[in-house]
């Protein structure tokens, strides 16, 4: 209200309500603290007790809210990216066990261009060809001895495809000292995943051997 210019203001001295009238400051005061603690009600406890003595159930999902979590988590796909960190797969030969495929080693002696063009094929999962990886390894040989350098980034390619660990030391440091030893440990993975090396990317198509993973999470 205005009175004369000046804001006057108003005094509640008594509140009438239908089952009560409530006079005095003090009286309206408790009314009006109890009104609003019933208007907006105090939480409910959380079953989650901070104490670890406690042994309470803890409340389970009813039949109809477990459907629609389960039909959720069935339209996701979950994304697994492996690298070096947690690359936990062992080769399925060592560095030196050359011999173990006395073919791909034979290959590997007198052409490793063609080794190596058909493990770039496969890794590339057909993007880039046998012949043409072939021929930029053998170029990069005999003009600048640097094919090492290419065919070290499909060893890291191929660990990170399939979760292999970093072995026996940095893949760098395998492909400079160990060249043909690296491919041909390449060339026998690929085989023993299922891989018919010499029919390349598109006739092996997706009859793949499947990384082995850890299992997931189980209740």
């Amino acid at each position: 209200m205005v009175a004369n210019g000046k804001h006057r203001k108003k005094k509640i001295i008594q509140l009438e309500q239908d089952e009560c009238t409530i006079v005095g400051h003090e009286n309206l005061k408790l009314y009006i603290s109890e009104y609003y603690k019933k208007l907006f009600e105090a939480p409910e406890e959380s079953f989650v007790a901070p104490d670890e003595s406690a042994i309470g159930d803890i409340p389970q999902l009813n039949l109809e809210e477990n459907e629609v979590l389960s039909a959720l988590a069935s339209t996701l796909s979950p994304r697994v990216v492996h690298t070096g960190a947690c690359a936990t797969v062992s080769w399925s030969s060592g560095l030196c066990g050359c011999f173990d495929d006395v073919g791909g080693c034979c290959l590997t002696f007198f052409c490793p261009c063609v080794t190596f063009g058909r493990i770039a094929a496969i890794v590339d999962k057909g993007d880039t060809s046998c012949c043409l990886s072939g021929t930029g390894y053998l170029l990069l040989n005999w003009f600048a001895g640097l094919g090492c350098l290419y065919s070290c980034y499909y060893r890291s390619k191929l660990r990170e495809q399939y979760g292999l660990q970093e072995k026996p030391c940095p893949d760098c440091c395998v492909h400079m000292f160990c060249e043909a030893c690296a491919l041909c440990q390449e060339y026998r993975e690929l085989k023993s995943r299922g891989f018919d090396m010499s029919a390349g990317w598109q006739e092996n198509g997706a009859a793949t051997a499947a990384p082995q993973m850890n299992p997931g999470m189980t209740r």
